[in-house]
């Protein structure tokens, strides 16, 4: 018998990752050039060709034993500093290797700063609509997820209920921007504000409440929209990201935590992160995926393809008279579905060969999520079978 615990998870599994292998089922049935599986967020643009030429030469001329061996915790000292360094140079931060933890891709890196942080019972916040393992990450540790609830209007951050949702168990503040499913990007001004609740909160509970800010779409943003960097606003950020979305390397699972020194309570925070990596069962991030990244981080991947993507599938979908929230960041576009009941539309487009994830696996139900980082020839042969499924609805 598997534990209770794991019976509930097992039976809320992954919606998206379901899909993901139906999808390929589907592939298999009808052809994959007659399946538009837009149902996870997959990267289709190749990684650089400088992460490739940087594991050659790694492999070839460092010493094995350094390459594959053990190193702290943390990682590789040397690659945290380049990893500080780097976010010095962009952001005017004044990071050192010391706030820097090398960790599995950002969801190990939530999960080692939840296991850092939540005792039983402690409640992280955070807004929908929002990736939905973020339930199953706080519940890990016997935490509770709080929701605000979403605004429909612009998909910022309901700041009002925000102020109302926290209590003296509030521990953390858990964000993702740019958005995961909706792509939006939380602005300066409602960054500025959150903070100031947050410093009021503070004082009132005479606590600490982290601010943890999830990055992996940092990099992925379109035109001349900027990704305002958290820890200039709130001095109890903590930041996750993940090379995965701005590398193309989301089986290689590597990222990082970023814990400033000016953060209540740095020192344990810092040293228990480095400990729940290794309980955990990580150890320490992949050595070589550490080794790689540290001399790739001016790289980033082709965002004219997502651009396009985007350009042509929102257009495509308001003119066939669906209602989108148009992304200015990451790879996913945010769909208002014609009826209430987002799961029974989205069973309705499989008709079509269209997997498109329920908006309610998000906290949001009423839309739906569309990942686009496909084949532009995916959004353009879909595009029809859409508009055959918004006639079905009448629009």
């Amino acid at each position: 018998m598997i534990s209770k615990k794991m019976v509930g998870l097992v039976q809320g599994s992954s919606v998206i990752r379901a899909m993901f292998e139906e999808g390929k089922a589907l592939a298999e049935k009808y052809g994959a050039e007659n399946v538009y599986d837009f149902s996870l967020g997959n990267p289709n643009v190749p990684a650089p060709k400088a992460v490739a030429e940087a594991m050659i030469d790694i492999l070839t001329k460092e010493d094995p034993l350094y390459v594959h061996g053990y190193m702290s915790n943390a990682g590789f000292p040397e690659v945290r500093k380049a990893v500080a360094e780097s976010l010095n140079q962009r952001f005017a931060t004044d990071f050192s290797s010391d706030n820097v933890v090398m960790t599995v891709g950002a969801a190990s890196g939530l999960n080692v700063i939840f296991k850092t942080l939540l005792d039983p019972g402690d409640e992280v916040i955070t807004f929908a609509p929002y990736f939905g393992e973020y339930r199953n990450y706080v519940a890990n540790y016997d935490g509770r997820l709080i929701e605000v609830s979403p605004n429909t209007v612009d998909f910022q951050p309901k700041l009002s209920e925000l102020s109302e949702k926290i209590t003296e168990k509030t521990k953390a503040v858990l964000i993702n921007s740019p958005n995961n499913p909706t792509g939006v990007v939380y602005s300066e001004e409602t960054l500025k504000k959150m903070a100031d609740i947050l410093e009021a909160k503070q004082k009132e509970f005479s606590s600490s409440i982290y601010l943890v800010t999830d990055e992996p779409y940092r990099e992925l943003v379109y035109g001349d929209v900027e990704v305002p960097f958290v820890t200039k606003y709130y001095r109890n950020t903590i930041v996750g990201y993940s090379f995965s979305k701005s590398l193309s390397l989301p089986g290689e699972r590597i990222g990082y935590l970023v814990i400033p020194s000016k953060i209540d309570d740095y020192e344990d925070i810092f040293a228990a992160a480095g400990v729940a990596t290794r309980i955990l069962g990580y150890v320490n991030a992949p050595s070589l995926q550490q080794l790689t990244i540290a001399r790739c981080l001016s790289e980033s991947t082709d965002l004219s393809y997502y651009e396009r993507n985007r350009n042509e599938l929102y257009n495509g979908l308001t003119g066939s008279g669906f209602t989108c929230q148009r992304p200015d960041g990451a790879f996913y576009l945010f769909m208002k579905t014609p009826i209430e009941d987002d799961v029974e539309f989205c069973n309705d487009a499989k008709k079509y060969n269209i997997l498109i994830v329920p908006g309610s696996t998000f906290g949001c139900a009423g839309y739906t999520r569309i990942a686009y980082c496909v084949a532009y020839e995916t959004i353009v042969n879909a595009l029809p079978k859409f508009r055959q499924l918004a006639e079905d609805y009448g629009l």
